[in-house]
């Protein structure tokens, strides 16, 4: 058994030659906001299927190389119940015939930290795990591809899923998985973070099967963030004069006025239920105020 805790922030290998499926994975905690977030990336159909798990103000993991699923909500509900990182990770090594098998790399509210690589993880196998940071991944072309990505990651000033793509891109381009390519996934999680503000998933992309998953799973996210971010407050414009004259052009040509009017009820209606079909409502404003980003959008969809 090899493994890494936060803080010795040290290096660990594995190399029997046996087949794990081969991921590599990055595991944070965005001090700012107390975000969790996995981003991973495989020669393997579906990886986040299988990965990653994570809950809001107590933790995540990415559990891989013949993946033990179970890890994943054992450790949510460990963490719930108070325990420790570490008695969690001890849980495992005494519970798993297949330990040996396992790789995964944990993460909890107070920025503590472990990775763990089974001997049993086909080489090149490692990780490093460091405060609010674990980066870990089996059957690779190397070391080069973790400490790529802890630079990558650790150099950033995106905000935190660009960090996360971009350390899961620098592990890529470092050789990533030595088999190849076929699926990439995100997720972030916030408290009443998700979809209309009912659960913390905040953003959960996977690209199942693609040539090239993580250029594909960045240009996820810039949809996500198209149609899910709130407005910034410099993007909030009044309805009203050359703004007005747009959006009624937009909704007459969808077929959500009749004519060209004065804006007013009508109109915001048929803004909304616009807005509802194109899926930008969760960037609606009250009623006189709208995102320029849903503009430039409807106007590029409707080519007025």
């Amino acid at each position: 058994m090899q493994t890494s805790v936060h803080p010795k922030d040290t290096m660990i290998t594995s190399s029997m030659s046996l087949k794990p499926i081969t991921t590599f994975s990055i595991v944070a905690r965005d001090s700012s906001t107390g975000d969790f977030g996995i981003a991973v990336a495989s020669k393997f159909l579906a990886v986040g299927s299988a990965v990653s798990f994570a809950e809001a103000t107590f933790g995540a993991i990415a559990t891989q190389s013949y993946a033990n699923t179970s890890y994943g909500p054992r450790t949510v509900a460990g963490l719930k119940a108070g325990l420790t990182l570490e008695s969690i990770h001890q849980s495992f090594a005494a519970t798993d015939d297949n330990y040996d098998l396992r790789q995964y790399g944990l993460l909890d509210a107070k920025g503590n930290s472990i990775t763990f690589t089974g001997k049993g993880c086909f080489p090149w196998a490692g990780g490093i795990a460091k405060e609010n940071l674990a980066i870990q991944g089996n059957i690779l072309a190397g070391p080069q591809v973790v400490n790529r990505m802890l630079e990558t990651y650790e150099s950033s000033s995106l905000t935190f899923p660009e960090k996360l793509l971009s350390a899961l891109q620098a592990g890529d381009d470092a050789g990533g998985d030595k088999r190849g390519k076929q699926s990439a996934a995100l997720l972030v999680v916030r408290k009443d973070g998700g979809y209309g503000g009912f659960d913390d998933r905040y953003i959960d992309l996977r690209v199942d099967d693609h040539t090239t998953p993580v250029p594909e799973l960045s240009r996820l996210l810039r949809l996500y963030h198209l149609y899910f971010d709130k407005p910034e407050q410099e993007n909030v414009i009044s309805i009203k004069g050359e703004i007005a004259e747009r959006l009624t052009n937009i909704l007459v040509k969808s077929g959500h006025l009749s004519k060209t009017q004065p804006w007013g009820e009508p109109s915001e209606k048929a803004l909304r239920d616009l807005a509802g079909i194109e899926n930008v409502e969760e960037r609606m404003l009250e009623p006189g105020l709208v995102d320029k980003v849903v503009l430039e959008h409807l106007e590029i969809l409707y080519r007025t």
